[in-house]
Parts: C-alpha cells; sequence; structure tokens
C-alpha cells in the first residue's frame, strides 16, 4: 500500500508526514476544492429539507383535524421555498465557471466543466468480514488490511486532483469494482451495503443495493475530470489547445460510453437526455478550440484564408446552437442551470457573427484583380453560400463591384446584429455578468464590426435592404468522441487470497473445508489431479482411503498441509504430495454445491429519500399436502407493469428436500421459474 502514498508535507499533531494516495490531495484548499465542499454542504441541506417535505405530506395524508392541516400546510410551504433557494444556490455553484479557468487565462470565451458527483462514506468492513466467514468460510478478521485499503481508495476518489493522476486514480478504482462485485455480492440475494450519490444538478440522493449506481457515478466523475483539465489549459500555445481537445473529446467518450452502458441509471443527471446534451456540450467545447487552434498562429488577409475561417466559424456556432436547443426541451429545461444554456446561445451568435465578419472582410478587402485565380475564387464563394439573392451568380459578384461590396456591407451588417444579439443576452444573466473576459471580447468583437462597416459607408449611400444569405458550415478538423485507455486499468485484487475469481466468487456455493486424510498405497493416493489453480480431483479410486475419508470427484484442493495451494498450479500441488509418508498428510477440499435457482429478493431504489419498490412473487411449499401454493404480497401501484409477464410463466415451488424431489413422477414436465435476470433488468429501470 506503501507504494501508492506519497507524503504531502503536512505535519499531523504527532509531529508525523501524513500521507495520501497518488492523484488526491484533501488538504488542497483551492477553488475547485471549495466549491466541492460547498456543494456537499449544499447536497445535506437538500436531503434534509427533502426528509421534512416528506414528513409534512404523510402528515398532511394521515391527519382529518383541520388546524392541524393547516399547520402542516405553512410548514410544507416553507420547507418548499427552503428546497427553491437551495436548488438556487446549487445552480449557481454549477454556474462558478470562472474558479475552474486557467489562472493566466485573460483573451479566451470561458468554456464550462462539470462538476464531481458527492457520495456519502461507506463502510465495508463488517459486511465484508461477515460475508467472507459465512461464504468463504475463512476468517474475516485476516483482511482487514485488504478492506482498508479498499475503503482507503474510494475515500481517496472524492477528492481526485485535477491531472491524469486523478484520472488515474478514478480508473482504478472503477477496475477494483467488477472484482469487487464478483466477490461479495450474489446474483441471488442483497448484501444490505447501501451505495448513495448525490444529483450534480439537483442535490437529490439516489441509493441502490448494487453496484450499478456506484460505477455509473465513477464513470461520470471521469468525465466531469476531464472537463475540468480542459478548462484549466492554457489556451494561448498550441500544446494548450491540444490538451484542452484531448481532454474534452475523452470526456465526451466517457459520457457516451456511460450512455450505453448503463441504460437506467435512476440519477437524473445520468439519464439518457442529460448525457446525449453533455456530449455535444463536450464536443462543442472541443470544437471551439480547433477553432482557436487554426486561429492561434494569425489569419492570414487572403480571399481563401478568409472563406476557410468563416465556415470553421459557421461549424461551432451551428454546434453551440444544437447545445442550445437540446438543453431548453422539456426533460432538461427545468434543471440545466440557466447558465449553461445562456452561454450557449452567447456563443451561438458570436461565432456566426465572426464568420459574416470573414465573408464581409474577403469581399470587401480583396477585389479581383488579374492575378487573381478567377475559378478558383468562383469556386470557394460557391462553397460558401448555400442560396444566393435572385439573379445573382457567384462570378457576378466577383466581378462586379457593385454587387461586391453589396453583399459584403449585407454581412457586416448581420454580423453587427449578431454580436449586438450576443451582447443582449449576455446582460440577461447575473451569473454571465461576472465574467468581465466575455463581456470584453464581446464589446470587442462588436466594435471590430462596427470599423468595418464604417469604413466602407458613403456619404450619398442610398439604404441598401440586401440580406446576407447564410454561410455553410465547414471544418477540416471535426471533434469526435475519444475513449481513453485510463477508462481500463489493470489493477491486482484486494482479495486475491480468497482464490482465482473464476471459481471463489460471490455466484458459486461450496461446502465448507473439509479435512483428507492422505495414505500412502504402493506409492499411489488413488487419485489423480487436472485444472489450472485451485486444482481439482478425477480418476478417483472409490476403493483408496482418501474416499473412505470423504474425498469425492470434483472437489477443489485448497490447502497441503499448511500451505495454502488455492492459486498452486497441478505440478505444484504434486510436488506437495510427493512427501506424504507413512505417516500421512491432510490435505483440504471443497466441493462445488449445486445452486437451486431461487426467487430474486426484493430489490429497492431509494430516490429523494423514499422507496420505489416492486412488490414480488413469493413461492412456499407445503410439506403436509406436497402442493405448490403461490403466495403475493399485496400489491402495490408499481407492480402492474409486471403482472402480464408473471402470468404467462409457470410458477411451480421446487422441493425442499431430496425425498421431496424423489416423489415426482420421472415423466412429469419440469416447471420452470421466470428468469432472475428479467426482475433484475426491471428493477434497474429504477
Amino acid at each position: 500500500m506503501t507504494d501508492t502514498l506519497l507524503p504531502n508535507g503536512i505535519k499531523n499533531g504527532r509531529g508525523n508526514s501524513s500521507y495520501f494516495r497518488k492523484g488526491c490531495n484533501p488538504f488542497a484548499q483551492t477553488g475547485r476544492s471549495k466549491l466541492q465542499n460547498q456543494r456537499a454542504t449544499l447536497n445535506q441541506q437538500i436531503i434534509k429539507q427533502m426528509r421534512m417535505r416528506a414528513g409534512a405530506e404523510n402528515l398532511l395524508k394521515a391527519t382529518s383535524n383541520n388546524k392541524v392541516k393547516e399547520m402542516v400546510l405553512l410548514e410544507l410551504s416553507y420547507v418548499n421555498s427552503n428546497l427553491q433557494l437551495l436548488m438556487g444556490q446549487l445552480e449557481g455553484l454549477n454556474s462558478s465557471v470562472e474558479v475552474y479557468q486557467d489562472a493566466q487565462e485573460t483573451a479566451n470565451i470561458p468554456l464550462i466543466a462539470l462538476g464531481l458527483k458527492e457520495t456519502k462514506d461507506i463502510d465495508f468492513s463488517t459486511i465484508f468480514k461477515d460475508f467472507i466467514l459465512e461464504h468463504y468460510s475463512e476468517d474475516g478478521n485476516s483482511f482487514e488490511e485488504e478492506i482498508a485499503d479498499l475503503m482507503d481508495l474510494r475515500q481517496a476518489c472524492r477528492t481526485p486532483s485535477r491531472d491524469e493522476a486523478g484520472v488515474e486514480l478514478l480508473a482504478k478504482y472503477s477496475s477494483h469494482l467488477p472484482l469487487m462485485e464478483s466477490r461479495f455480492f450474489p446474483p441471488t440475494r442483497q448484501t444490505g451495503m447501501f451505495f448513495t450519490w448525490y444529483d450534480s444538478f439537483t442535490g437529490v440522493p439516489v441509493c441502490q443495493q448494487n453496484m450499478s449506481l456506484e460505477k455509473a457515478s465513477i464513470l461520470f466523475n471521469m468525465a466531469a475530470l476531464y472537463s475540468q483539465i480542459g478548462t484549466r489549459s492554457n489556451r494561448q500555445t498550441i500544446a494548450g489547445l491540444e490538451e484542452a481537445i484531448s481532454s474534452f473529446q475523452k470526456s465526451a467518450g466517457i459520457l457516451n460510453h456511460l450512455k450505453e452502458t448503463f441504460t437506467h441509471t435512476p440519477s437524473y443527471d445520468m439519464g439518457p437526455a442529460m448525457l446525449s446534451m453533455l456530449i455535444r456540450m463536450m464536443l462543442a467545447q472541443a470544437q471551439e478550440c480547433l477553432f482557436e487552434k487554426t486561429a492561434l498562429p494569425g489569419i492570414r488577409n487572403q480571399f481563401h484564408s478568409l472563406m476557410k475561417m468563416a465556415q470553421e466559424a459557421a461549424k461551432v456556432s451551428e454546434i453551440y446552437d444544437h447545445v442550445h436547443q437540446s438543453m431548453i426541451q422539456t426533460p432538461l429545461k427545468d434543471n440545466v442551470p440557466f447558465f449553461w444554456s445562456t452561454m450557449s446561445q452567447v456563443k451561438t451568435n458570436h461565432y456566426r457573427s465572426m464568420a459574416h465578419y470573414f465573408v464581409a472582410s474577403a469581399l470587401l478587402d480583396h477585389q479581383l484583380g488579374l492575378s487573381d485565380d478567377e475559378d478558383q475564387q468562383e469556386k470557394t464563394l460557391s462553397q460558401v453560400y448555400d442560396r444566393l439573392p435572385e439573379g445573382r451568380s457567384p462570378l457576378d459578384i466577383l466581378k462586379k463591384k457593385d454587387e461586391r461590396e453589396r453583399i459584403g456591407k449585407a454581412h457586416i451588417r448581420r454580423a453587427i446584429l449578431g454580436h449586438e444579439e450576443a451582447l443582449r443576452i449576455y446582460g440577461l444573466c447575473h451569473h454571465l455578468n461576472k465574467l468581465e473576459v466575455l463581456e470584453d471580447i464581446l464589446r470587442a468583437s462588436h466594435q471590430r464590426s462596427l470599423n468595418k462597416c464604417s469604413e466602407n459607408e458613403e456619404e450619398e449611400e442610398f439604404t441598401d435592404y440586401t440580406e446576407a444569405p447564410d454561410i455553410i458550415s465547414k471544418t477540416e478538423h471535426k471533434a469526435e468522441m475519444e475513449v481513453p485507455a485510463t477508462t481500463k486499468v489493470k489493477v491486482t485484487d484486494f482479495f486475491q487470497r480468497l482464490g482465482p475469481l473464476s471459481v471463489f466468487s460471490a455466484r458459486q456455493r461450496w461446502t465448507a473445508p473439509r479435512t483428507i486424510k492422505l495414505l500412502p498405497e504402493h506409492k499411489d493416493l488413488g487419485f489423480t489431479l487436472k485444472g489450472e489453480s485451485p486444482v481439482h480431483v478425477v480418476s478417483l479410486d472409490p476403493l483408496c482411503t482418501a474416499a473412505a475419508d470423504g474425498l469425492k470427484e470434483g472437489d477443489y484442493i485448497v490447502a497441503v498441509g499448511d500451505t495454502d495451494c488455492k492459486w498452486l498450479s497441478v505440478s505444484d500441488v504434486m510436488r506437495l504430495l510427493k512427501d506424504v509418508n507413512e505417516a500421512g498428510m491432510d490435505i483440504q477440499v471443497v466441493s462445488i454445491m449445486d445452486s437451486n435457482p431461487q426467487m430474486p429478493t426484493k430489490s429497492a431504489t431509494f430516490c429523494g429519500n423514499l422507496p420505489k419498490t416492486y412488490s414480488m412473487i413469493c413461492l412456499a411449499y407445503d410439506d403436509d399436502d406436497k402442493k405448490s401454493r403461490k403466495v403475493s404480497k399485496k400489491s402495490s401501484f408499481l407492480n402492474f407493469g409486471l403482472k402480464n409477464r408473471l402470468k404467462s410463466a409457470s410458477t411451480l415451488s421446487l422441493p425442499t428436500s431430496a425425498e421431496h424431489s424423489g416423489s415426482l413422477p420421472w415423466n412429469k414436465p419440469c416447471p420452470t421459474f421466470p428468469s432472475s435476470s428479467s426482475y433484475n433488468n426491471d428493477s434497474a429501470l429504477y
């Protein structure tokens, strides 16, 4: 464990240095960490108010006293107003993008970063120790160090550093989750362990007993961390822009993987509609950085270069317009921060205006000369416009000075109107008003368009109402989703001492270890060994002493003498068995048990402290009349979706002992049970 720890240089009360995992620094007092602490505090206040609201609503339903009802309604209105205030404060935290920007950033439009999801602490020790004793027949106290390492790793994931080391830390814990699920989460019953995560937009807690929510939330935080790395990059350098582009593309790739893998996550911020919007936003910011990378060396004041940059700017505007349209749709508009939708609308107008400015500059500042390639300019201009005003062709605009100036001035007018609209929208959001650098950029762009318009004005010019045509968006470098290699990190199982996972998992059931006495008979033990670790017994002589002592074919050898051999190969185990003398040797074996299919246990997902459960059908066996009967719980309003499915399935109980099974006729059709996977899929909807 010490190889993953680094000294943080902070002395504790005993004068020793404290330690933390690589990629995590919980003591870092940065604006980002303070913002995350405020988010955690708000989440606790929100869940407190939601509990009070749930209690008031229950009391309102239960009482018939009018005076009590009036008091409860008054209290309920007070709680709802508090919830609205807390939601507004959480929206303000999601709008605080300035803390995520590069400290030296003064000339670029700010970008939006996702905040990390918050979670509650979990104590694995008691449940895991009991499960190890019950299921694996080993002393759970001997695994205290492994359990502590796992808990430390999960705690470190709550405060990852904003770099690749922090992403690797989250990826390491994400890789441990399938191993932990295979070891301690049997498919037939619940362990009683609840994973709680808070919605990053609403602060509403979501609680589940399975690992799906934990896996999905860690992936969401990896995507959020990549978005924070992208916003922190120095966009005044090519290297910084490349880092930002890569980070936003990786963030979009992880979000897309999350959307395709966990399709029924109960948390609102990981729903399909929200994830689709976040993917678009990450790709839009990556495309914006690609535009900045193209413009950073400088834009050549040539016809082809200006037209190219116009189409690149139109592409950025088009993507942000799609982002804004998805934000204002009904499922999302109530919870997406107003700052986000306003920012996307501002960028849509800003980059569209820049596109019209570049086209205006190309037409007004570059007349077609004798040395210019007329065919090439005509081709370029025809690719920029989707349609032209009636009676005009690209060649007419290029050759006729009046037409060229008329269309150029129309573009500069549209640029001015677009910049004015961006400034108007900017003034509607008080969170945007805090970003002075954004206002400076918008006003500078507006003034540049005004200057271009004044340069080409003539005193005796009549008012021209020609409308500039739309510009076709086009880019040479399109932002694409990228799944980083760090999402899957090779890790060593904390609980590998329990044995190979292919055999010693929560899915398998086996007997407690039995001690078998081996006595050599003519240098023959009476059986052979086969398989990878752990090895198992084959070709057992039923007359040998080991068989008489209880050894059976298919038994796995887990220990020879005092040596644990769960991970040993056949040759290693045979080498140990060669030392058997006349006094004999003890080995320990386990037998795999045939687990009968069981009805799934009732699963619940708690969202906002209110349980949503299915009413499951339970089967019971009557020993008196040996007839199967169906015992169902009282129907709830949530089980009607399963009603028709359960009607079509045969639900006959299995015998509870061997003698019961022997009483069934051999030719009687075997009853079938509903597949447990269907319950798991349906319960995952909540």
